[in-house]
């Protein structure tokens, strides 16, 4: 017996009460697999795919593409058996596995097959074998292909042994890549990802530290240019309009004010050009200068906690922790995602981190989770060459930094004349909350851990 089941606009966060059908992925007689995605979604804070919660055949489209649509608004109608309808794999005790709970997902469905495939062709298994097993919610999918891990060495505690999302975090804080559990058979482990690095590509001369052309925003002409006019017109987003927002909301409410100060950071290039291969050997990620910058700006909060505030009109609320924001360029937006308590990681971590949130912003795969919480941003310039700038804050935090160009030209020391390799570190403050003195000390102890880095400095 078929049934008909509606998939709605999820929930993306509490704050969001809309969302925009970005495009189908999949058309009106097309069979579909569950928590396989059926199209994109459009928020003001992150891009998404949307996930089947059934299998079935997509019957109608209720919501076209570039539509707006509240929250709980049915977007299609799938067509299911019976006994197939409502049948998540999941159980009534794991509502966090259910498929609703990770709806903002951008796991491929090719990445997801692939995970389970692998594990199943590891373990000599079928599709068919030990039912509930192998059933992934989109939780669990989306950790196994971020952290590498083959789900079937993961010991599953939920109903019929369903691994739970509990379970693959358990499994990563004991180590990727540790061995199989004694119950499951030896076999290899896939190997980590590893970039491609390809010693013939050039490198940018524009700022020692760049290795990537900056990309050019591809921009989308609605409709035909007429004969005789001189322009045309491009759609505002979702995400251009956030962005709008938030800058005009930004400029309006805070009283910006702006210092630069310049640093030397010749041992800085030093260590990193000692350390960086044997880093990329042991990590698999690339040593940026970034994680440095990161590390001594978290330091001057640390003797600075007022830099960690925002405004609440009768009051300043100074925050303890410390979610340093990263602001990451891509073709059409600026996005900022935020290390998490950035003061408990060494330069090591912060380097871990940075790479993994830049490639989730590029790819598209950040979640909200990703970008909430930011108490004060960092951003890197310099990445375009740019030797001076005047950044936004990013409301409502009290600051923002930006770090430029690392640039060699000739300084004065000790009166005698030499070639040293500096750079622009420029601030801009809420003036509500901060004064020159503050800052020009919080910035002094920058330059001062900036240069403080020595040769014998760890990462670990």
């Amino acid at each position: 017996m078929k049934t008909m089941t509606e998939i709605v606009m999820p929930q993306l966060a509490e704050s969001l009460v809309t969302a925009t059908i970005d495009k189908w992925l999949k058309q009106p007689g097309d069979t579909i697999d569950m928590y396989e995605p059926i199209c994109e979604i459009l928020t003001d804070k992150v891009n998404a795919e949307l996930p089947a919660t059934v299998q079935g055949r997509l019957i109608k489209i209720l919501v076209g593409d570039g539509e707006t649509v509240p929250v709980g608004t049915p977007v299609c109608l799938i067509e299911t058996d019976e006994e197939g309808a409502g049948d998540t794999g999941g159980s009534p005790a794991g509502a966090e596995d259910a498929p609703t709970a990770a709806p903002a997902t951008s796991v491929s469905s090719g990445d997801r097959a692939a995970v389970r495939a692998q594990g199943l062709a590891d373990r000599g298994e079928t599709d068919g074998d030990d039912g509930m097993r192998h059933r992934f919610s989109p939780a669990v999918q989306q950790l196994a292909v971020q952290h590498n891990v083959n789900l079937t060495y993961v010991q599953g505690t939920g109903l019929g042994g369903r691994i739970t999302r509990k379970d693959v975090l358990a499994y990563i804080e004991n180590g990727r890549g540790a061995k199989p559990s004694a119950s499951a058979p030896s076999a290899p482990q896939p190997p980590a990802a590893v970039p491609n690095l390809n010693s013939k590509e050039p490198v940018r001369s524009t700022g020692l530290h760049l290795s990537e052309t900056p990309r050019i925003p591809k921009v989308e002409i609605e409709g035909h240019q007429l004969p005789g006019r001189s322009e045309y017109f491009i759609d505002v987003t979702p995400v251009r309009n956030a962005i709008a927002r938030n800058m005009r909301q930004s400029v309006t409410e805070i009283p910006h004010a702006w210092m630069m100060m310049e640093v030397d950071v010749t041992n800085l290039v030093s260590l990193r050009n000692k350390l960086k291969e044997d880093f990329m050997k042991r990590e698999g990620v690339n040593l940026t200068y970034l994680a440095f910058w990161v590390k001594a700006v978290v330091n001057a909060i640390k003797d600075f906690p007022i830099m960690n505030s925002v405004w609440a009109v009768d009051k300043i609320i100074v925050k303890r922790d410390i979610h340093i924001g990263l602001a990451v360029g891509t073709e059409d937006a600026v996005k900022v995602p935020v290390i998490k308590n950035a003061d408990q990681k060494n330069i090591a971590g912060l380097a871990r981190e940075i790479e993994d949130l830049a490639r989730k912003t590029r790819e598209g795969k950040l979640t909200l989770a990703d970008m909430e919480g930011g108490t004060f941003t960092v951003n890197n310039t310099g990445s375009f060459g740019s030797i001076l700038s005047y950044p936004i804050i990013n409301y409502p935090q009290a600051a923002i930094v930006t770090f430029e160009s690392i640039v060699k030209r000739p300084v004065v020391i000790n009166d005698m004349i030499a070639v040293r390799s500096m750079a622009n570190i420029c601030l801009s403050l809420d003036h509500r909350i901060l004064d020159g003195v503050i800052c020009g000390r919080f910035l002094q102890r920058v330059k001062e851990n900036l240069e403080g880095f020595t040769l014998d400095t760890k990462l670990y």
